[in-house]
């Protein structure tokens, strides 16, 4: 599961928007730094960017730091969304998670039943990996419970959700980033995902 990368300085030139603009958004944290992606080309180390994020960030911050100090955006920029709830029959409606997600992970919940951005987020990671056809329903339940039980450690800081698999056994893993993973012999890397990036897709998709 590769992400769309765009360069920094096809971001600049598409957006019209210069270095020390960009710079300065980072260091009010408008943009978050795990979104700067450091990596090597043939020109030397270049700055790359989750490009369909990263574009809808610099569209959202463009449309409001006319009304807003950078403070002010910074917290309706922030990561989480601490006071939002969603019934479960409003999740089914709005196509948030696949009908399988909800009768297999919330089967006993009503539909009046409310779930926080945070409870939402994990069954949308869960219906994430699913809809790729990466994992089973019997490892879905079991990301499920590492999710409730150490996501919240991290207390909104930056994490990576890893997904590997030998010889047909799975396993699970939130890792702190910046951080690299290197992996025995045998070891498929099935996909790793930065939680920031999942946080900005459901936040889309709840607008």
């Amino acid at each position: 599961m590769e992400r769309d990368l765009i360069s920094k300085k096809d971001l600049l030139d598409e957006k019209g928007i210069s270095y020390g603009q960009l710079y300065r958004w980072k260091r009010k944290q408008l943009i978050p730094e795990e979104w700067f992606i450091r990596k090597s080309t043939f020109t030397g180390q270049e700055t790359f960017f989750p490009k369909d994020l990263m574009l809808a960030r610099i569209d959202k911050i463009m449309n409001m730091k006319d009304d807003l100090s950078l403070d002010e955006l910074a917290d309706k920029l922030s990561p989480l969304l601490p006071d939002y709830e969603m019934r479960k029959i409003d999740i089914h409606k709005r196509n948030i998670v696949s009908q399988v997600v909800l009768e297999r992970f919330t089967p006993e919940d009503a539909d009046s039943v409310v779930y926080t951005f945070e409870r939402l987020l994990y069954l949308y990671v869960v219906d994430k990996l699913l809809q790729a056809g990466e994992m089973s329903l019997e490892e879905g339940e079991r990301l499920l419970h590492l999710m409730r039980e150490h996501f919240p450690k991290f207390e909104g800081k930056p994490c990576d959700l890893v997904f590997i698999r030998k010889m047909g056994v799975s396993s699970f893993a939130l890792l702190s980033v910046p951080a690299e993973m290197y992996y025995e012999s045998g070891v498929k890397l099935i996909a790793r995902l930065p939680m920031a990036e999942c946080i900005e897709q459901l936040k889309g998709k709840l607008v």
